[in-house]
Order: structure tokens, then sequence, then C-alpha cells
């Protein structure tokens, strides 16, 4: 990654950390209204307005830099990986793969293998905890095979 895309990363962080929260209006006063931003189109809204006190309205100031719209903190584009065949097309140079929710624990040890073997990053890999739990758990299957075949 170039210094010109660490730059553009820092000042994205600094400008999403100054955001506010864009809330609908009164959304804090109804329950079935979500904070989920609309657009305040009454004639006599505050919102629409721009009176400071009720809220900011979304603009195009608070923006992120267009090139790094887009991509993960860490400076790599995102690609979701449900099977093996989809780590193929990445380019490690500057794509990292983020495994599918969906994925099981033994699919996703070997999507992270070949991951590694292809110096592929891996946003969400597996915490060393569960890949020694799988282990334990295969072998303590073979001891109650074993018992039950005796």
């Amino acid at each position: 990654m170039d210094s010109a895309t660490k730059r553009l990363l820092n000042t994205r962080k600094q400008q999403k950390s100054k955001k506010p929260t864009f809330k609908r209006t009164d959304s804090h006063k109804k329950k079935k209204l979500d904070e989920n931003w609309r657009r305040p189109r009454g004639l006599q809204s505050k919102l629409r307005k721009r009176i400071a006190a009720k809220g900011a309205v979304v603009q195009v100031g608070y923006g992120s830099p267009k090139a790094v719209r887009g991509l993960h903190p860490s400076g790599f584009e995102e690609v979701l990986v449900r099977t093996m065949g989809d780590l193929q097309p990445i380019d490690p140079s500057y794509q990292a793969a983020r495994i599918a929710r969906t994925v099981g624990v033994r699919k996703r040890q070997m999507i992270e293998e070949i991951a590694k073997s292809r110096e592929i990053k891996i946003l969400n890999p597996l915490p060393e905890k569960i890949e020694v739990e799988v282990e334990e758990v295969e072998a303590v299957e073979e001891v109650e095979t074993e018992e039950e075949a005796a």
C-alpha cells in the first residue's frame, strides 16, 4: 500500500470520527419509527431548514475520499468467500478474503489453509481456541467408537 492510500485512510478515519449520527426526524418520539435516516420533506420541518439544535442533515461534505471509499480499514478490498474456488481470482496484493458466516468450521479451516499457502489475508480468521476444540472433539469421537467396538 502506497503512502497516498495510507494518508487517505487516515483522513477517512478522522472524518468518520467527527461525523454525527444521522437520525430520522422524531424517531426518539415514536416507537414505530426507526432511527434510519430519511430525508425530511415537511414544509415546516426544522430539520429540513437545518436548524442546528434539531440534528445534522446528510450532506456531501461528510463523505470519505473517493480513492478509499469502500475499502477495509487495513486498505484491502474485501472479497466474500463461500467456497474454496472463490479464492482463485483473489489478488493478494490489494484484496483480502472475508469468509461468509454460513461456512462451517471444517470448510473454514480448509479455506484458511489454502489462503495461507497463497498468502491471502483473511479478515475474519478462526480464533486459535476453536481449532484446538475441533481436534479434541474428533479425538473423543474416535475413543468412543473404539469403546463401542470392544
